[in-house]
Protein backbone atom coordinates (compact mmCIF):
# COMPACT_ATOMS: atom_id res chain seq x y z
CA UNK A 1 0.00 0.00 0.00
CA UNK A 2 1.48 3.68 -0.64
CA UNK A 3 2.48 5.33 2.28
CA UNK A 4 3.09 9.42 1.91
CA UNK A 5 6.63 10.45 3.36
CA UNK A 6 6.83 12.80 6.17
CA UNK A 7 7.95 15.20 4.37
CA UNK A 8 5.22 15.27 1.98
CA UNK A 9 2.83 15.10 4.97
CA UNK A 10 4.15 18.17 6.51
CA UNK A 11 3.86 19.91 3.10
CA UNK A 12 0.20 18.95 2.65
CA UNK A 13 -1.05 19.87 5.82
CA UNK A 14 0.95 23.53 5.54
CA UNK A 15 -0.75 23.48 1.89
CA UNK A 16 -4.26 22.71 3.65
CA UNK A 17 -3.49 25.51 6.42
CA UNK A 18 -2.75 28.12 3.54
CA UNK A 19 -6.20 27.07 1.82
CA UNK A 20 -7.81 27.44 4.96
CA UNK A 21 -6.57 31.04 5.75
CA UNK A 22 -7.85 31.96 2.55
CA UNK A 23 -11.18 31.04 3.12
CA UNK A 24 -13.10 33.41 5.55
CA UNK A 25 -12.47 36.25 2.79
CA UNK A 26 -15.04 34.01 0.56
CA UNK A 27 -17.46 32.98 3.55
CA UNK A 28 -17.20 36.02 5.31
CA UNK A 29 -20.29 37.50 3.66
CA UNK A 30 -23.66 36.63 5.07
CA UNK A 31 -26.34 34.92 3.73
CA UNK A 32 -29.44 37.15 2.27
CA UNK A 33 -32.23 37.71 4.71
CA UNK A 34 -35.01 35.99 2.59
CA UNK A 35 -38.74 38.00 3.25
CA UNK A 36 -41.99 37.00 1.27
CA UNK A 37 -44.21 39.66 -0.04
CA UNK A 38 -47.57 38.85 -0.92
CA UNK A 39 -49.98 41.35 -2.70
CA UNK A 40 -52.54 41.54 -5.55
CA UNK A 41 -50.22 43.23 -8.56
CA UNK A 42 -53.62 42.34 -10.92
CA UNK A 43 -57.64 42.37 -10.73
CA UNK A 44 -59.76 44.31 -9.09
CA UNK A 45 -57.16 44.58 -5.69
CA UNK A 46 -54.51 46.24 -7.93
CA UNK A 47 -54.07 49.73 -7.31
CA UNK A 48 -54.24 48.83 -3.34
CA UNK A 49 -51.75 46.04 -3.74
CA UNK A 50 -49.00 47.90 -5.80
CA UNK A 51 -49.33 50.76 -3.11
CA UNK A 52 -49.03 49.49 -0.03
CA UNK A 53 -45.90 46.86 -1.51
CA UNK A 54 -44.30 50.49 -2.52
CA UNK A 55 -44.58 50.82 1.61
CA UNK A 56 -42.89 47.72 2.61
CA UNK A 57 -40.82 48.22 -0.44
CA UNK A 58 -39.23 51.81 0.75
CA UNK A 59 -39.12 50.37 4.39
CA UNK A 60 -36.58 47.61 3.01
CA UNK A 61 -34.71 50.08 0.97
CA UNK A 62 -34.48 52.23 4.43
CA UNK A 63 -33.42 48.93 6.56
CA UNK A 64 -30.86 47.86 3.78
CA UNK A 65 -29.03 51.20 3.65
CA UNK A 66 -29.10 50.87 7.61
CA UNK A 67 -27.55 47.72 7.71
CA UNK A 68 -29.99 45.00 6.89
CA UNK A 69 -31.02 42.67 9.26
CA UNK A 70 -29.08 40.67 11.53
CA UNK A 71 -26.32 41.66 9.37
CA UNK A 72 -28.05 40.77 6.20
CA UNK A 73 -29.46 42.07 3.51
CA UNK A 74 -33.25 41.64 3.29
CA UNK A 75 -34.44 40.22 -0.27
CA UNK A 76 -37.77 40.33 -0.73
CA UNK A 77 -39.64 37.59 -2.96
CA UNK A 78 -43.08 38.54 -4.42
CA UNK A 79 -45.90 37.02 -5.38
CA UNK A 80 -49.47 38.07 -6.72
CA UNK A 81 -52.79 36.87 -5.52
CA UNK A 82 -56.27 38.35 -6.50
CA UNK A 83 -58.32 35.96 -4.49
CA UNK A 84 -58.33 34.01 -1.31
CA UNK A 85 -57.45 30.31 -3.36
CA UNK A 86 -54.46 32.02 -4.74
CA UNK A 87 -53.47 33.95 -1.71
CA UNK A 88 -53.24 30.94 0.53
CA UNK A 89 -51.05 29.10 -2.16
CA UNK A 90 -48.92 31.78 -2.69
CA UNK A 91 -47.92 31.88 1.14
CA UNK A 92 -47.11 28.11 0.94
CA UNK A 93 -44.39 28.69 -1.98
CA UNK A 94 -42.96 31.34 -0.40
CA UNK A 95 -42.85 29.56 2.65
CA UNK A 96 -41.58 25.99 0.81
CA UNK A 97 -39.99 27.52 -2.21
CA UNK A 98 -38.18 30.42 -1.75
CA UNK A 99 -37.84 29.53 2.37
CA UNK A 100 -38.71 32.92 3.53
CA UNK A 101 -37.86 34.20 7.36
CA UNK A 102 -41.43 36.17 7.49
CA UNK A 103 -44.33 36.78 5.03
CA UNK A 104 -45.53 40.36 4.73
CA UNK A 105 -48.76 41.68 3.05
CA UNK A 106 -51.66 41.77 1.99
CA UNK A 107 -53.72 44.94 1.95
CA UNK A 108 -57.21 43.31 1.40
CA UNK A 109 -58.56 41.01 4.25
CA UNK A 110 -60.02 39.04 1.47
CA UNK A 111 -56.59 37.77 0.72
CA UNK A 112 -54.64 38.06 4.95
CA UNK A 113 -57.24 35.75 6.43
CA UNK A 114 -56.05 32.20 3.82
CA UNK A 115 -52.38 33.54 3.70
CA UNK A 116 -51.96 33.83 7.11
CA UNK A 117 -53.77 30.82 7.89
CA UNK A 118 -51.55 29.01 5.81
CA UNK A 119 -48.68 30.38 7.35
CA UNK A 120 -49.40 30.36 10.84
CA UNK A 121 -49.55 26.23 10.04
CA UNK A 122 -46.26 26.04 8.79
CA UNK A 123 -45.03 28.30 12.16
CA UNK A 124 -43.75 31.45 10.07
CA UNK A 125 -44.36 34.62 11.08
CA UNK A 126 -47.14 36.52 9.18
CA UNK A 127 -46.77 40.25 9.39
CA UNK A 128 -50.06 42.45 7.92
CA UNK A 129 -49.62 45.62 7.29
CA UNK A 130 -52.78 47.04 6.07
CA UNK A 131 -55.78 44.17 5.62
CA UNK A 132 -58.12 45.19 9.09
CA UNK A 133 -60.40 42.62 9.09
CA UNK A 134 -61.18 41.91 12.96
CA UNK A 135 -61.17 38.02 12.42
CA UNK A 136 -57.38 38.06 11.21
CA UNK A 137 -55.88 38.26 14.76
CA UNK A 138 -59.45 36.53 16.60
CA UNK A 139 -58.31 33.15 15.76
CA UNK A 140 -55.91 32.67 18.28
CA UNK A 141 -52.55 32.59 16.14
CA UNK A 142 -49.25 32.45 17.35
CA UNK A 143 -47.47 33.73 15.00
CA UNK A 144 -49.75 36.31 13.13
CA UNK A 145 -49.26 40.10 13.82
CA UNK A 146 -50.98 43.30 12.47
CA UNK A 147 -49.81 46.69 12.42
CA UNK A 148 -52.96 48.36 11.31
CA UNK A 149 -56.51 49.48 13.10
CA UNK A 150 -59.01 46.59 12.87
CA UNK A 151 -62.10 47.19 10.69
CA UNK A 152 -63.92 47.67 14.12
CA UNK A 153 -61.91 50.71 14.64
CA UNK A 154 -62.83 52.35 11.52
CA UNK A 155 -66.63 51.63 11.91
CA UNK A 156 -66.20 53.25 15.38
CA UNK A 157 -64.70 56.51 13.94
CA UNK A 158 -67.73 57.05 11.36
CA UNK A 159 -69.98 57.00 13.60
CA UNK A 160 -68.30 59.32 15.84
CA UNK A 161 -68.26 61.49 13.38
CA UNK A 162 -71.87 61.40 12.95
CA UNK A 163 -72.34 61.84 16.67
CA UNK A 164 -69.91 64.61 16.96
CA UNK A 165 -68.54 66.41 14.18
CA UNK A 166 -71.71 66.55 11.48
CA UNK A 167 -74.43 67.72 14.34
CA UNK A 168 -71.86 70.81 14.80
CA UNK A 169 -70.81 71.41 11.33
CA UNK A 170 -74.84 71.62 10.18
CA UNK A 171 -76.41 72.80 13.13
CA UNK A 172 -78.77 70.05 13.36
CA UNK A 173 -79.78 67.96 16.52
CA UNK A 174 -78.27 64.81 16.62
CA UNK A 175 -81.31 62.85 16.63
CA UNK A 176 -82.88 63.98 13.59
CA UNK A 177 -79.62 62.78 11.38
CA UNK A 178 -80.60 59.43 9.16
CA UNK A 179 -78.02 57.18 8.61
CA UNK A 180 -77.87 54.40 5.78
CA UNK A 181 -75.24 51.78 5.79
CA UNK A 182 -73.92 50.61 2.10
CA UNK A 183 -71.39 47.61 1.84
CA UNK A 184 -69.50 45.08 0.40
CA UNK A 185 -70.87 41.58 1.26
CA UNK A 186 -67.70 40.28 2.11
CA UNK A 187 -65.95 39.63 5.95
CA UNK A 188 -64.88 43.05 5.96
CA UNK A 189 -67.95 45.17 5.11
CA UNK A 190 -70.33 43.05 7.02
CA UNK A 191 -67.44 43.70 10.04
CA UNK A 192 -67.69 46.89 9.69
CA UNK A 193 -71.44 47.32 9.06
CA UNK A 194 -71.93 45.02 12.17
CA UNK A 195 -70.56 47.44 14.24
CA UNK A 196 -71.80 50.35 12.85
CA UNK A 197 -75.19 49.01 13.13
CA UNK A 198 -75.04 47.72 16.78
CA UNK A 199 -73.43 51.45 18.08
CA UNK A 200 -76.35 53.36 16.00
CA UNK A 201 -79.09 51.03 17.85
CA UNK A 202 -77.82 52.22 20.68
CA UNK A 203 -80.39 55.26 20.90
CA UNK A 204 -78.14 57.83 21.95
CA UNK A 205 -77.20 59.28 18.48
CA UNK A 206 -78.49 59.37 14.97
CA UNK A 207 -81.72 56.86 13.29
CA UNK A 208 -79.94 54.00 11.19
CA UNK A 209 -82.20 54.12 7.91
CA UNK A 210 -81.72 51.22 6.44
CA UNK A 211 -78.63 48.90 5.26
CA UNK A 212 -77.86 47.14 2.37
CA UNK A 213 -75.17 44.64 1.26
CA UNK A 214 -73.91 43.73 -2.51
CA UNK A 215 -71.63 41.34 -3.70
CA UNK A 216 -68.39 42.84 -3.58
CA UNK A 217 -66.59 43.72 -6.93
CA UNK A 218 -63.29 42.99 -5.41
CA UNK A 219 -64.07 39.38 -5.94
CA UNK A 220 -65.16 39.17 -9.66
CA UNK A 221 -66.80 35.51 -9.27
CA UNK A 222 -69.73 37.30 -6.63
CA UNK A 223 -70.37 40.43 -8.64
CA UNK A 224 -68.35 40.78 -12.61
CA UNK A 225 -70.44 44.02 -13.31
CA UNK A 226 -71.14 46.29 -9.80
CA UNK A 227 -71.93 49.23 -11.71
CA UNK A 228 -75.34 47.53 -13.24
CA UNK A 229 -76.39 47.72 -9.67
CA UNK A 230 -76.09 51.15 -8.51
CA UNK A 231 -79.15 52.87 -10.03
CA UNK A 232 -81.16 50.39 -7.59
CA UNK A 233 -79.19 51.13 -4.83
CA UNK A 234 -79.12 54.82 -4.97
CA UNK A 235 -83.01 54.70 -5.30
CA UNK A 236 -83.26 52.41 -2.63
CA UNK A 237 -80.98 55.10 -0.58
CA UNK A 238 -82.79 57.73 -1.68
CA UNK A 239 -86.38 56.52 -0.41
CA UNK A 240 -85.08 56.72 3.31
CA UNK A 241 -84.27 59.87 2.79
CA UNK A 242 -80.84 59.72 4.58
CA UNK A 243 -78.35 62.72 5.56
CA UNK A 244 -75.13 60.23 5.85
CA UNK A 245 -74.51 57.30 4.38
CA UNK A 246 -71.39 55.12 5.37
CA UNK A 247 -69.85 53.52 2.51
CA UNK A 248 -67.75 50.28 3.20
CA UNK A 249 -66.72 49.45 -0.39
CA UNK A 250 -63.58 48.91 -2.74
CA UNK A 251 -62.58 51.43 -5.92
CA UNK A 252 -64.57 49.95 -8.61
CA UNK A 253 -67.90 50.14 -6.19
CA UNK A 254 -67.12 53.86 -4.89
CA UNK A 255 -66.74 54.86 -8.93
CA UNK A 256 -70.07 52.92 -10.00
CA UNK A 257 -72.21 54.33 -6.75
CA UNK A 258 -70.79 58.33 -8.19
CA UNK A 259 -72.16 57.50 -11.26
CA UNK A 260 -75.30 56.19 -10.31
CA UNK A 261 -75.39 59.21 -7.95
CA UNK A 262 -75.22 62.00 -10.81
CA UNK A 263 -77.57 59.87 -13.14
CA UNK A 264 -80.22 60.03 -10.41
CA UNK A 265 -79.12 64.05 -9.53
CA UNK A 266 -79.24 63.08 -5.59
CA UNK A 267 -76.25 62.65 -2.72
CA UNK A 268 -76.81 62.70 0.72
CA UNK A 269 -75.39 65.48 2.82
CA UNK A 270 -72.04 63.79 3.29
CA UNK A 271 -70.92 59.96 2.37
CA UNK A 272 -67.97 58.86 4.60
CA UNK A 273 -66.10 55.73 3.04
CA UNK A 274 -63.51 53.14 4.69
CA UNK A 275 -61.91 50.31 3.13
CA UNK A 276 -59.64 51.07 -0.23
CA UNK A 277 -62.30 52.73 -2.19
CA UNK A 278 -62.02 56.28 -0.98
CA UNK A 279 -58.77 56.48 -0.11
CA UNK A 280 -56.81 56.43 -2.85
CA UNK A 281 -56.11 59.15 -5.00
CA UNK A 282 -56.51 56.85 -8.61
CA UNK A 283 -60.11 56.95 -7.27
CA UNK A 284 -60.75 60.32 -6.87
CA UNK A 285 -59.03 60.88 -10.02
CA UNK A 286 -62.03 58.59 -11.89
CA UNK A 287 -64.79 60.22 -9.97
CA UNK A 288 -63.45 63.73 -10.67
CA UNK A 289 -64.32 66.71 -9.09
CA UNK A 290 -66.99 65.17 -7.16
CA UNK A 291 -65.18 63.92 -4.55
CA UNK A 292 -64.33 66.76 -2.94
CA UNK A 293 -66.11 67.00 0.19
CA UNK A 294 -66.12 63.16 0.69
CA UNK A 295 -65.10 61.82 4.34
CA UNK A 296 -62.76 59.01 4.05
CA UNK A 297 -61.72 56.55 7.34
CA UNK A 298 -58.84 54.85 7.38
CA UNK A 299 -54.80 54.77 7.67
CA UNK A 300 -53.50 58.42 7.87
CA UNK A 301 -53.01 60.18 4.72
CA UNK A 302 -50.10 61.95 3.94
CA UNK A 303 -51.06 65.65 4.62
CA UNK A 304 -51.57 64.45 8.62
CA UNK A 305 -50.72 66.69 11.52
CA UNK A 306 -49.12 65.97 14.92
CA UNK A 307 -46.35 63.90 15.88
CA UNK A 308 -46.62 61.49 12.78
CA UNK A 309 -45.86 64.86 9.93
CA UNK A 310 -42.78 64.96 10.22
CA UNK A 311 -42.12 61.00 9.38
CA UNK A 312 -44.74 61.06 6.43
CA UNK A 313 -42.75 63.90 4.99
CA UNK A 314 -40.18 61.92 4.94
CA UNK A 315 -41.47 58.87 3.45
CA UNK A 316 -43.11 61.36 0.66
CA UNK A 317 -39.58 62.55 -0.40
CA UNK A 318 -38.29 58.51 -0.67
CA UNK A 319 -41.68 57.77 -2.40
CA UNK A 320 -41.25 60.71 -4.80
CA UNK A 321 -37.41 59.84 -5.12
CA UNK A 322 -37.96 56.16 -5.90
CA UNK A 323 -41.06 55.86 -8.08
CA UNK A 324 -41.09 59.75 -9.82
CA UNK A 325 -44.30 60.39 -8.60
CA UNK A 326 -46.18 61.98 -5.88
CA UNK A 327 -47.82 59.34 -3.36
CA UNK A 328 -51.13 57.76 -4.58
CA UNK A 329 -52.39 57.08 -0.58
CA UNK A 330 -51.73 57.00 2.25
CA UNK A 331 -51.62 53.44 2.46
CA UNK A 332 -48.05 53.27 1.47
CA UNK A 333 -47.48 55.68 4.28
CA UNK A 334 -49.10 52.75 6.54
CA UNK A 335 -47.21 50.00 5.52
CA UNK A 336 -44.14 51.81 5.31
CA UNK A 337 -44.20 52.43 9.09
CA UNK A 338 -45.58 48.78 10.00
CA UNK A 339 -42.92 47.12 8.32
CA UNK A 340 -40.34 49.32 9.60
CA UNK A 341 -41.23 48.17 13.38
CA UNK A 342 -41.75 44.96 12.25
CA UNK A 343 -37.98 45.08 10.44
CA UNK A 344 -36.69 45.89 13.55
CA UNK A 345 -38.21 43.20 15.76
CA UNK A 346 -36.72 40.46 13.29
CA UNK A 347 -33.05 42.45 13.65
CA UNK A 348 -33.49 42.28 17.54
CA UNK A 349 -34.83 38.46 17.66
CA UNK A 350 -30.81 37.89 16.49
CA UNK A 351 -31.68 34.59 14.46
CA UNK A 352 -34.45 33.78 12.32
CA UNK A 353 -36.19 31.07 15.04
CA UNK A 354 -40.31 31.91 15.20
CA UNK A 355 -40.32 32.04 18.80
CA UNK A 356 -37.12 34.37 19.42
CA UNK A 357 -39.01 36.45 16.74
CA UNK A 358 -42.42 36.19 18.37
CA UNK A 359 -40.81 37.49 21.99
CA UNK A 360 -38.52 40.46 20.07
CA UNK A 361 -42.69 41.40 18.48
CA UNK A 362 -43.98 41.44 21.39
CA UNK A 363 -41.34 44.04 23.58
CA UNK A 364 -41.55 46.23 20.51
CA UNK A 365 -42.83 49.43 22.17
CA UNK A 366 -43.74 52.56 19.48
CA UNK A 367 -40.84 54.03 17.19
CA UNK A 368 -39.53 57.37 16.99
CA UNK A 369 -41.23 57.95 14.11
CA UNK A 370 -44.50 58.99 16.00
CA UNK A 371 -45.98 55.56 14.85
CA UNK A 372 -47.45 54.16 18.64
CA UNK A 373 -47.10 50.48 17.93
CA UNK A 374 -47.37 47.53 21.17
CA UNK A 375 -49.27 44.16 20.01
CA UNK A 376 -50.79 42.56 22.27
CA UNK A 377 -51.46 38.43 23.06
CA UNK A 378 -53.77 38.11 19.85
CA UNK A 379 -51.14 39.80 17.23
CA UNK A 380 -53.05 43.07 17.06
CA UNK A 381 -51.48 46.29 17.45
CA UNK A 382 -53.69 47.61 20.24
CA UNK A 383 -52.39 51.13 20.24
CA UNK A 384 -53.68 51.87 15.85
CA UNK A 385 -55.68 54.02 15.26
CA UNK A 386 -57.53 55.38 12.01
CA UNK A 387 -58.15 58.76 10.77
CA UNK A 388 -60.76 60.52 9.44
CA UNK A 389 -59.67 62.62 6.51
CA UNK A 390 -61.78 64.29 3.91
CA UNK A 391 -60.99 65.20 0.38
CA UNK A 392 -60.65 69.08 0.17
CA UNK A 393 -59.17 71.57 -2.77
CA UNK A 394 -55.84 71.96 -3.21
CA UNK A 395 -54.20 74.11 -5.85
CA UNK A 396 -53.80 70.68 -8.38
CA UNK A 397 -57.42 69.43 -7.23
CA UNK A 398 -58.97 67.52 -4.16
CA UNK A 399 -56.16 66.44 -2.14
CA UNK A 400 -56.71 63.75 1.23
CA UNK A 401 -56.78 65.78 4.17
CA UNK A 402 -56.75 64.84 7.69
CA UNK A 403 -59.16 66.44 9.71
CA UNK A 404 -59.71 64.39 13.41
CA UNK A 405 -58.84 63.16 15.51
CA UNK A 406 -56.66 65.57 17.41
CA UNK A 407 -53.51 66.40 17.03
CA UNK A 408 -53.63 64.14 13.56
CA UNK A 409 -55.70 66.81 12.15
CA UNK A 410 -54.51 69.34 9.77
CA UNK A 411 -57.48 71.34 8.35
CA UNK A 412 -61.04 71.44 9.66
CA UNK A 413 -63.46 69.55 7.55
CA UNK A 414 -65.54 70.97 4.99
CA UNK A 415 -69.20 70.82 5.41
CA UNK A 416 -70.65 69.39 2.44
CA UNK A 417 -70.00 67.30 -0.45
CA UNK A 418 -69.55 68.99 -4.12
CA UNK A 419 -71.86 66.44 -5.02
CA UNK A 420 -75.46 66.95 -3.54
CA UNK A 421 -79.16 66.59 -3.81
CA UNK A 422 -81.32 69.50 -5.10
CA UNK A 423 -83.57 71.36 -2.27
Amino acid sequence: MFQPTRREILLGAANLGATAFLRPAIAQTPPDFRLGALYPESGPLALIGQESFRGLELAVEARNAAGGVQGRRIVLYRRNAQNPGQASQAARQLMSAERVAAVFGTAASPLAVPASVAAELQGVPYFELGAPSDALTLRGDRFVFRSAATASAEAALTVRACMRLLPELWSTPLAQLRVFLLHEGGAYGQNVALVQEALLRQGLGPVAAGRFAYPAAALPEQNPNPAADYPAIVQRMRDTKPDVVLHSGYPAEAQALFAAMRGANWAPRMLIGTATGYGMRDTADAIGADVEGVMVVGPAPYAVGGPLAAAAATWAERYAARHGQPPRSGYSLQDALGASVFLEALHRAGSTDRERIRDAVLAMRGTDAGFPFEVDGSGQNRLAQPVLSQWQAGPEGPRLVAIAPEPAALAPPAPRMVLISSP
